[in-house]
């Protein structure tokens, strides 16, 4: 019989039981994807991350192969994911590299120490002004809008409202809104704000339920489309971010060119073996 370590961290949070809860295996080789999509849906959580190094031991590696699913599909971005798999890397197997190397289908992410937190160096996401159908504002409760924008890349739609309050108080019809996420090919949809209140400067919600996510609690890569958009409507670089799920999670964010950080924390709540 296999036994692999299995994980679950809470990310972009220095809290147990908020931020977003992701499962973490840490592999001396890979798994099939079947085995690993039963693995994401046996745990049951938003993302869970598969990591194998490329080379060397989990001690010195700092170039790492690194997948994520949800319980039903294969994700090409996991930002949440991501920092949970770097937190375990640092604090469980004690790897002494400065920087961590991840090779995905989104291409290179890097993870760093950042003063006693984890920065990770994402592509952005940018955004072009884009129409939004009424279906798609029905099935969110969204009733009046400041802008409508898409991304290029990760298949977002991002609604800009007039106060934190709509985007606090938001109740979407999921299953209207699963439909028109299929019907318009549309991954996920962010709702944000600008916000001024206890240090941040925006608010957002994510929904998903087009990959098994109604809502994400905190979403690293919807933080490649918000920091780039917000950047250049406040006109700064650095960007402190709330995401107002019920769990709540708090993302800082700073925009360089093409690239975007994601600062954040993690808390490890579980740690356990899965038999095979």
């Amino acid at each position: 019989m296999q036994k692999i370590q299995i994980y679950q961290v809470d990310s972009f949070t220095n809290q147990p039981f908020r931020g977003n809860p992701a499962g973490v295996c840490i592999l001396a080789k890979g798994l099939s994807d079947s085995l690993m999509q039963s693995i994401a849906t046996e745990m049951n959580l938003s993302e869970t991350a598969f990591c194998v190094p490329e080379q060397g031991n989990f001690l010195d590696a700092d170039r790492f192969d690194l997948r994520w699913f949800t319980p039903v599909v294969e994700m090409d971005l996991c930002g949440h994911a991501t920092l949970a798999t770097a937190k375990i890397l640092f604090d469980e197997y004690k790897n002494r590299s400065q920087s961590l190397h991840f090779f995905t289908k989104s291409g290179e992410l890097i993870v760093e120490k950042a003063e006693g937190k984890l920065s990770m160096n994402f592509p952005c996401d940018m955004t072009e002004d884009a129409e939004i159908s009424s279906d798609i504002l029905k099935a969110l409760g969204v009733e009046e809008i400041a802008n409508t924008a898409s991304s290029k890349n990760m298949n977002m739609k991002l609604i800009e409202v007039e106060s934190a309050e709509i985007v606090k108080n938001l109740k979407p019809n999921f299953s209207d809104l699963r439909h028109v996420g299929e019907t318009f090919e549309n991954g996920g949809f962010l709702v944000t704000s600008r916000w001024g209140e206890e240090g941040f400067d925006i608010i957002s919600r994510f929904f998903a339920p087009v990959y098994g996510l109604d809502e994400d609690p905190v979403t690293g890569a919807a933080h490649t489309v918000l920091g780039p958009y917000w950047a250049k409507k406040l006109g700064k670089n650095q960007i402190r971010s709330y995401q107002a799920s019920a769990r709540g999670g708090e993302v800082d964010v700073v925009v360089k060119g093409d690239r975007v950080e994601l600062i954040g924390d993690a808390v490890i709540v579980i740690k356990g073996e899965i038999y095979l």
